[in-house]
């Protein structure tokens, strides 16, 4: 029987695939949507998983975080969008998917930014069916992808753009968290083969062609938007995305933590 420090949960999106692209064979990988991964590690289901930052700001005093690696964007990230039938600023009111609490938060505060505020419906993130009943939709993942390349005639507003405009920093939409009672060597072990995969994307061509390669066959989107797509998302974290970070998480989540970090 597996134990629960040697799995670790990865979002069902494909904007961790460089993370787990070989990853060790000593790890254990559950899938599973963002919003579940939270769940997961409050019950010790797994040892670490990316999770949405405003589920970490509601549960921070249960969850440490993985220093280094997470889920960001300098600027666009192309797969969190709102789409609109209308013109932003007449925007009368606005689905949002159940599936997302990061991103919930952030385009309403984007949006109260602009002075609007827009009436909320919380749906299943189904565009047509978010859109005859809505102004405005929002989606993520690779939903959000998909529906951008069917739909090029309805307006967008890409959030991690926004952000960036509004702040001039990264956004930071999922961290690596894990409960506080995970044993530390297990944790420095998966930061360790994790951020080694990040790094590898990053600096070797061929683990880059052969990720987006299987990210293609996988998701069925085509190789030149994937490869542009791992040019807006970037799993490892600056200096500057950790204080992007701490903003989303003062500012719109109203948190007054501070950041619990691992000790590497």
């Amino acid at each position: 029987m597996v134990n629960w420090s040697d799995i670790i949960g990865r979002v069902s999106f494909v904007n961790c695939d460089p993370l787990f692209h070989n990853l060790s064979q000593h790890w254990s990988i559950l899938p599973a949507p963002p919003a579940w991964l939270t769940g997961h590690l409050l019950r010790r289901d797994c040892l670490v998983a990316p999770i949405p930052a405003a589920d970490y700001a509601a549960n921070s005093s249960e969850l440490i975080l993985l220093p280094d690696i997470g889920i960001a964007s300098v600027g666009a990230v192309g797969s969190v969008l709102l789409f609109s039938k209308r013109e932003l600023h007449k925007i009368r009111d606005i689905a949002l998917p159940t599936d997302s609490s990061t991103s919930k938060k952030l385009v309403l505060y984007l949006l109260a930014q602009l002075g609007l505020d827009p009436k909320t419906v919380d749906m299943g993130p189904d565009l047509s069916e978010m859109l005859s009943k809505c102004d405005a939709a929002l989606l993520i993942g690779d939903r959000a992808l998909d529906e951008a390349q069917r739909n090029p005639e309805l307006i967008k507003m890409d959030l991690g753009e926004e952000w960036y405009k509004q702040t001039q920093l990264p956004m930071v939409f999922g961290v690596f968290a894990a409960p506080v009672s995970a044993p530390v060597d297990k944790l420095k072990q998966a930061h360790h083969d994790l951020l080694h995969n990040a790094q590898k994307f990053r600096d070797d061509k061929k683990t880059k062609d052969d990720v987006i390669h299987n990210t293609v066959i996988r998701s069925g989107f085509s190789d030149e938007r994937i490869t542009d797509y791992f040019s807006e998302v970037t799993n490892i974290l600056s200096d500057d995305s950790v204080q992007g970070l701490e903003l989303f998480l003062t500012e719109v989540c109203g948190s007054d933590t501070d950041i619990q970090w691992l000790e590497i």
